[in-house]
């Protein structure tokens, strides 16, 4: 396996982890709050007007222009830096490492969380809605080549079709390599949601520590294969003696 080839399924694997673990603590600590699965909210809200439990339907219809608000900046963020040809990538793991951050303190200043949200509370999923649009922005604007990270709906459809062309004998070799491609990210975001969730019970919002590093890793990574690009050397092309 090529060195680049390896990066990319931890890119992947480690991003779509990171989109199940944000999502579900965003769950559980803020009343049902999706920060990732953001239209997820649209149920809730449709469910709460329904039958009114006296849930927080002001937070989860502020987190749908706060995800929007993620995805512009980050749009806005991504092509500046592309035009004056800048590593946008890394630049755009710092940008979703500052929202993760300042999610995770107001998380803290908000906690303990009660039965009724707080100001903070609300602002702590506000921002976790804009880290979250930032990643999905991310994804769809530097990481097209890798399985999307942010919605799953879509990578278990597609990788449910691959694998009943597998089992039945009717895949070629690029049918099983995005098989494969689309598996490890759905299994990451499992574990993540699965992880965030008994996270939570025992560090509260300190438990995003774990994505934050995350990201830190990735930029780690990001920041080795900048220097290889950099360092390569320029072939220079000396035009044939034959030339007119």
């Amino acid at each position: 396996m090529k060195r680049s080839e390896l990066r990319h399924k931890i890119q992947n694997s480690s991003l779509g982890f990171l989109a199940g673990y944000v999502d579900t603590l965003g769950f559980v600590a803020l009343f049902g709050l999706f920060t990732a699965h953001v239209t997820g909210n649209f149920v809730l809200i449709g469910a709460e007007m329904a039958h009114p439990q006296g849930g927080p339907l002001l937070l989860k219809i502020l987190a749908f222009p706060a995800f929007v608000f993620g995805v512009v900046f980050a749009r806005l963020m991504i092509a500046a830096l592309l035009k004056y040809h800048f590593h946008a990538l890394w630049y755009a793991y710092i940008l979703q490492l500052v929202f993760l951050i300042a999610f995770m303190v107001a998380g803290i200043k908000a906690s303990p969380i009660g039965a009724e949200p707080t100001l903070m509370a609300e602002i702590a999923g506000i921002i976790g809605a804009m880290a979250m649009g930032t990643h999905s922005a991310c994804g769809r604007l530097l990481l097209s080549h890798l399985a999307p990270t942010a919605m799953m709906t879509g990578n278990v459809t597609q990788l449910v079709i691959d694998a009943v062309d597998v089992i039945r004998g009717a895949a070629d070799q690029t049918v099983k390599q995005r098989c494969i491609k689309f598996l490890w990210p759905v299994l990451a975001f499992a574990v993540g949601a699965i992880g965030a969730a008994f996270a939570y019970q025992f560090a509260g919002f300190y438990a995003l520590l774990l994505p934050i590093f995350i990201l830190i890793f990735l930029m780690y990574i990001e920041r080795g294969a900048m220097h290889k690009t950099q360092n390569m050397p320029k072939v220079k092309i000396v035009p044939s003696s034959n030339s007119k």
